[in-house]
């Protein structure tokens, strides 16, 4: 029983600062920003073909020719680049 009453108070005091640790969290929202940017900018998916980023995106200001193989090919915009697999898009980096 000694020993029971030993192990109530540490548990106790180690319980309150577990619980009180919820109460210190902060909640983090970020409204209209796009899903797919961290930099808010809003920017093509992987998977998309070439047709599809010129409608949705708009002309290019510069396309960089094909290199290597698969060839890779990519197309820059004012605040990214997007770099395409064949005709896939395979990433987009948003420039800095």
């Amino acid at each position: 029983m000694r020993k029971l009453k030993i192990l109530i108070k540490p548990l106790l005091v180690l319980s309150l600062c577990f619980a009180s640790t919820g109460l210190l969290a902060e909640t983090l929202s970020i409204i209209n920003q796009p899903e797919n940017s961290t930099d808010g900018v809003l920017r093509p998916e992987r998977g998309m073909k070439m047709q599809q980023v010129k409608a949705d995106y708009g002309i290019p200001l510069n396309i960089n020719p094909a290199v290597g193989e698969p060839p890779i090919t990519s197309w820059v915009y004012e605040k990214y680049t997007v770099y395409f697999e064949s005709e896939y898009v395979i990433h987009a980096a948003v420039h800095h």
